[in-house]
This record gives structure tokens, sequence and C-alpha cells, in this order.
């Protein structure tokens, strides 16, 4: 078979990001439609992701180690896009397409032409690719309560959309993976994650519910740590922008 290819590399890079490294496999649906789309074997993807797994430093603190026999290749592309997620969104997207003999604005024909176009294009992957990378480290699951159920899950921006940068936007350490409940809570301050990944609940939440659905739902929370991601761990400076910025009490 012959060499990787930086372009095959970034495509897998970006599933990488997309699912639970748990769940890669030779028969994961996602690792074969890349393996069919780039012409690899669903093994050699499967091993690819297990390649980028070894650079992972969040992976290594769980004690998940990755495949031992990464490349030059492999290491040079994981660091070059490694805090770069808009980058590594954009770039995987226009690849995919051009492998599948299009380009990028043909997957996007609902977006008026224009001279912001592109700009609209690039918010929409990088609005998909931090949903998917999001729930994909959190095991498709809230972080609170342990909800599976995608329809009425969020990918929750810690530093809100508003306020970050582009790759902030798109930066999975920058989200938590919440029930709509929570999801609203945390955008409206009324809950914030302390730097020890504990429910703080601000008193606040009296004023939109009563009593009974304040104990029911928000102080049994009380001091209770999330579950913590798989892949992209929160990031603290993230954690204390919410904290100081957007989080409520008296």
């Amino acid at each position: 078979m012959d060499k990787w290819t930086r372009e095959e590399e970034i495509i897998v890079l970006d599933l990488y990001c997309k699912i639970p490294f748990k769940s890669s496999s030779k028969n994961n649906p996602e690792v074969i439609k890349i393996a069919n789309l780039i012409g690899r074997t669903p093994s050699a993807v499967n091993m690819k992701i297990g390649n980028f797994g070894s650079f992972d430093n969040r992976l290594k603190e769980q004690g998940i180690v990755g495949l031992s026999n990464a490349s030059k290749l492999d290491k040079e592309i994981f660091y070059e896009f490694n805090g770069k997620w808009d980058e590594l969104a954009y770039e995987s997207k226009k690849l995919i397409a051009k492998y599948n003999g299009e380009q990028i604005l043909d997957n996007y024909k609902d977006i008026p032409n224009g001279y912001e176009k592109e700009t609209l294009i690039k918010q929409r992957v990088h609005q998909q690719f931090f949903r998917q990378a999001v729930l994909a480290s959190y095991n498709g699951a809230c972080c609170i309560t342990g909800l599976s159920n995608p329809e009425l899950l969020v990918a929750s921006h810690i530093k809100p959309w508003k306020d970050s940068t582009s790759n902030e936007k798109t930066d999975p350490k920058n989200g938590l993976c919440l029930n709509s409940l929570y999801d609203k809570a945390f955008d409206r301050g009324f809950i914030t994650i302390s730097d020890k990944y504990e429910i703080i609940v601000s008193n606040k939440i009296r004023d939109i519910c009563n009593g009974e659905s304040v104990d029911k739902f928000f102080n049994i929370l009380k001091g209770h740590k999330i579950n913590l991601p798989e892949k992209f761990l929160p990031q603290k400076e993230y954690l204390q922008y919410h904290n100081d910025c957007i989080y409520e009490n008296w």
C-alpha cells in the first residue's frame, strides 16, 4: 500500500476528533465510510486513529495508550492542528468534498451566493465539528445526568459563542455535553462548573423555579462532579471565564 498522504491524514484526524476513541474499530460505520472515501482499508484507518491517540495527553492521563508505530507524518499532522480546530474542521471538509469529486460549496447550496457565503459555510462547518467532537468526547451522554438521547443533548459552549474567537468557538475543550435543561441553566449562569469540575448552583435559580423544582433539579447537584470526557477535558481558562462573567449569584 502507498504511503499515507497529508490529505488522508487530515481527514482521519478529523474523524479521530469526532468518534469516541474506545469505539474506534474496523467495524465502526464512520471508520468504514472514511476508509471507502480515501481508498484505505477500515483496519488501516483504525490503526491511524490509534496512532493519533498515542499523542493525546488526555488519553494518557486515563491510562489509555494508543498504538506505538506512529509515523513522523502522524506526529506532524497531530501537532500542526492540535489547538487549531477551526482550521482542521474546514480543511478536512474541503478535502472530503474533493475526494467526492465536489467542491465544498456544493454541500451548502442552502446558503445564498454572495461575498459572505464562504464565511457562513465556515461557521456551519465549525458548528458541526464542535457538536460532533464534544458529544463524542462525552460518549454521547450528558455530563451531569448521563442522558444519552442525541435529540435532547447540546454541545454547550463554556465561554459563550458570542464572546469567543473563531478557534475558541470550535475548540472542543470549550464544550460540555449537557441535556437541554442544564444547557439553558448553564447558558443563563444559574449553574457553573468549578476548576475541580464540581457543579455550583446559583441562589438565583429560585427566581425562576419553585422550591420543589429547585431541590429536585438543582440543589441535588451541588458539589457533585461532572462526568469527565474521554478526550478534550474542559480547559480551566474557559471555566474561569464562565465563573467570572456568566455565573450569577448573590
